[in-house]
């Protein structure tokens, strides 16, 4: 099967959840990469930024009006999307560890894969 014949069927038959949870997972790998590779300070900052980044997507969404997720559940996203950019923060001033953010990450890729989630 060529590549674009192969990325046009899982565009097809992928579930949001099930890219939201790959996603996730990627992330969460390059921040264990991080932290197994002993980066600090500016290096370690291409990981925190793109796991940053899709938290502050994540709450963006859920801060849309026509978001189907339960209000608390859209609550508890954005709590924990704002509690992500302050941890980050703290993590980039060598003040804290990355492993916080990795056990957040997994806790969602926990609950993004449910036992009746085809994707």
């Amino acid at each position: 099967m060529s590549l674009n014949a192969y990325q046009r069927t899982q565009s097809i038959v992928a579930t949001p959840r099930g890219t939201e949870r790959r996603l996730m997972s990627q992330i969460t790998g390059d921040l264990i990469e991080a932290r197994e590779a002993g980066l600090k300070g500016a290096a370690l900052m291409p990981a925190l930024h793109r796991n940053r980044e899709v938290w502050t997507h994540f709450a963006s969404m859920c801060s849309q009006p026509d978001n189907r997720l339960p209000d608390n559940l859209r609550a508890a996203i954005v709590s924990l999307a704002l509690w992500v950019e302050r941890h980050t923060s703290t993590v980039a001033a060598g003040r804290d560890s990355i492993e916080d953010l990795i056990d957040v990450n997994r806790s969602l890729i926990d609950g993004l894969t449910g036992e009746n989630d085809p994707g």
